[in-house]
């Protein structure tokens, strides 16, 4: 079923152009620092350059991702980060984002002929599910190839289902607007490479938050494999890129894990959003950017959850992941006090806090299953000023609490294809 909310006439008549074309004039391979003159989400502490931790020791030591985040999925809690506003190129992750924006404006099994039309202006070098027109597909088929295989294929397909590309588009933005997505600025519904188009580590784990309240997404994320339509009767399987859900290349699969999103781009480099349970607890990790290639974001999100699972227990929050605008988040205007204290004016003990547990419930069925009936117990938030450092360096802050001393990637970007 579609979605009849209205959309702003503007928004609507924007062309092909104006969706891919005009975007903010942000150097897409640059990490951009939230300014002095953005609101900064979460907290005062996720403003800050360095490693952001609280009363708990531990953290890997040798991440080289350019930005992070560990948080506590049911209260929101931020239980480390490094760099987590700073502006990135978010890759095929952004397709979360797409996700909360169309996954329900269509039932699982509405089904639509794919044309010629629905198919074109698709990125050259895009990461493709094999849609083809002429083809009927459910609604369903379309999601697990955007899901599992990262189709920008699957992707403009649903978006001239649902509009066209500038209507999606126009409807992510003010999607990532009500989730208080700040940092993020959307240019194509698929995550490729375009100037202007940029998320965070915060960001992204907003949009995964959200995601996962719904039963469609989670089942979709957790998918490892699924048969796509081929033509007449015949099928092929496609099999979910997310290593550490599937164990492929040589990845072990991460004990717990949910999803959710991977990506890669020439300019992103590798991105991944992943959520797992452990012991009742469930955890999200976003990591972007990291010097390593292949695997080596799946290594260091993993280590990330290892750490957040054994130490983050006793961590005290440096943030929080924010309510939603539609679902009463409070939206306070910024204050000179704030944007002093992001500047890097020194953390008061009064920030508090441990993270809430879930009910136990072991394993990814588990973790499934609890999403599905939990409810989040969402926690109080702010909204402050402040300046980041863009150059990615995870140097000792003077307002931080703890710097494990990880490295420094500021590296040349491959000029490679999409790889989803």
């Amino acid at each position: 079923m579609r979605d009849s909310s209205p959309v702003p006439p503007r928004a609507a008549q924007l062309s092909r152009r104006a969706a891919l074309g005009l975007a903010a004039a942000v150097p897409l391979a640059a990490a951009s620092p939230a300014s002095a003159a953005t609101p900064v989400i979460g907290g005062e502490r996720l403003a800050r350059a360095g490693v952001q931790v609280r009363a708990a020791a531990g953290l890997p030591k040798r991440l080289t991702a350019r930005s992070w985040l560990v948080a506590d999925h049911q209260s929101g809690e931020v239980l480390a980060s490094y760099h987590a506003h700073t502006h990135l190129a978010p890759a095929s992750t952004l397709k979360m984002l797409f996700a909360d924006t169309v996954l329900k404006n269509f039932e699982r099994t509405e089904r639509h002929r794919v044309t010629d039309a629905d198919l074109a202006d698709i990125p050259e070098g895009s990461s493709m599910v094999g849609v083809k027109p002429g083809i009927t597909y459910t609604v369903e088929q379309l999601w697990l190839g955007v899901f599992l295989r990262s189709g920008n294929d699957a992707v403009h397909v649903l978006s001239h289902m649902n509009g066209g590309l500038a209507r999606t588009v126009a409807q992510m933005q003010a999607k990532a607007q009500d989730l208080q997505a700040l940092d993020t600025h959307v240019v194509s519904p698929d995550g490729f490479d375009h100037k202007g188009q940029v998320s965070s580590a915060y960001d992204l784990t907003l949009f995964a938050r959200h995601g996962l309240a719904e039963a469609d997404f989670r089942a979709y994320c957790h998918t490892k494999t699924a048969n796509f339509p081929a033509g007449g009767k015949k099928t092929f399987q496609i099999q979910n890129t997310d290593r550490l859900l599937t164990g492929a290349w040589g990845v072990p699969t991460y004990d717990g894990l949910i999803g959710v999103k991977n990506g890669y781009t020439s300019n992103a480099g590798n991105t991944f959003t992943g959520a797992a349970t452990r012991g009742g607890r469930t955890l999200l990790v976003t990591v972007m950017h990291p010097k390593s290639g292949g695997s080596g974001v799946y290594e260091e999100t993993a280590a990330l959850l290892d750490w957040g699972f054994k130490e983050g227990a006793k961590a005290r929050s440096v943030g929080t992941l924010v309510d939603p605008l539609s679902e009463g988040g409070a939206s306070a205007d910024p204050t000179r006090k704030a944007a002093k204290a992001a500047a890097g004016a020194p953390a008061t003990a009064a920030d508090g806090g441990g993270s809430s547990s879930w009910g136990l419930v072991g394993g990814a069925g588990g973790a499934v299953a609890l999403l599905a009936g939990g409810a989040y117990a969402w926690r109080r938030r702010r909204r402050v000023l402040g300046d980041e450092t863009p150059d990615g360096r995870q140097d000792r802050h003077d307002g931080q609490d703890r710097d494990d001393g990880q490295q420094h990637h500021d590296g040349q970007e491959r000029q490679e294809r999409h790889q989803g």
